[in-house]
């Protein structure tokens, strides 16, 4: 692949970036409006046409590992694994 055939392609692929940021913020947008009127009903589920819309409050459970680590030094490396991974970037 040439230079110029290069620069194009990453050209395209930050303009579909930028199309897929644009697109992701209005879809925000968006779910701010429908949740902002839940809220103003007070309501959790709310039925619109053939679409029912569900907000609803949720408790989850996270080990803090930072804590872990601070005063568990040892057995937090005892447990810890490496991995590897690739990141693509382009400046």
């Amino acid at each position: 692949m040439s230079i110029n055939e290069m620069e194009t392609k990453i050209r395209k692929m930050q303009e579909w970036e930028q199309l897929a940021a644009e697109a992701k913020a209005e879809a925000e947008a968006l779910k701010d409006e429908i949740k902002a009127e839940m809220l103003a009903q007070q309501t959790e589920q709310m039925t619109a046409g053939r679409f029912t819309v569900h907000w609803t409050s949720v408790l989850t459970n996270r080990f803090d590992t930072t804590t872990f680590k601070r005063e568990h030094a040892e057995m937090y490396k005892q447990y810890t694994k490496q991995s590897a991974s690739r990141r693509f970037s382009v400046a």
